[in-house]
């Protein structure tokens, strides 16, 4: 009783902690994504949305255009880190966009070796 009373504060921390981690994925495309392609963003919905950018996807063994959006952000101070891609050795990796904090606290860049 004593160890499960234990282990019940050690993880009840873990499950209020929001999660801001990074999606990425490897896929095996011999060539890199296109550049990205220009989009000039539709009228705005309302006030407080945000454009994201659009950005290249897997799909299929071949790189498909995924258009960019208006989207509201999830939280005061919220901004977008748009999508990336980065080669290692099984294939090209997309880094999924996120939101991050304006103050910086995710720290995505400085903890990511990047090329």
């Amino acid at each position: 009783m004593k160890n499960k009373w234990l282990l019940g504060v050690l993880l009840a921390p873990t499950l209020a902690i929001p999660s801001f981690g990074q999606v990425s994925f490897g896929v095996t495309i011999g060539q890199p994504p296109p550049p990205l392609q220009y989009e000039a963003p539709p009228p705005m919905p309302g006030p407080g949305y945000v454009w994201t950018e659009g950005y290249w996807v897997p799909e299929g063994g071949r790189w498909a255009w995924r258009r960019g959006a208006w989207q509201r952000p999830p939280y005061a101070g919220a901004y977008w880190s748009h999508p990336h891609y980065d080669h290692y050795p099984d294939g090209w990796h997309v880094h999924e966009g996120y939101w991050g904090r304006e103050d910086h606290r995710d720290r995505y860049w400085d903890n990511h070796p990047h090329r």
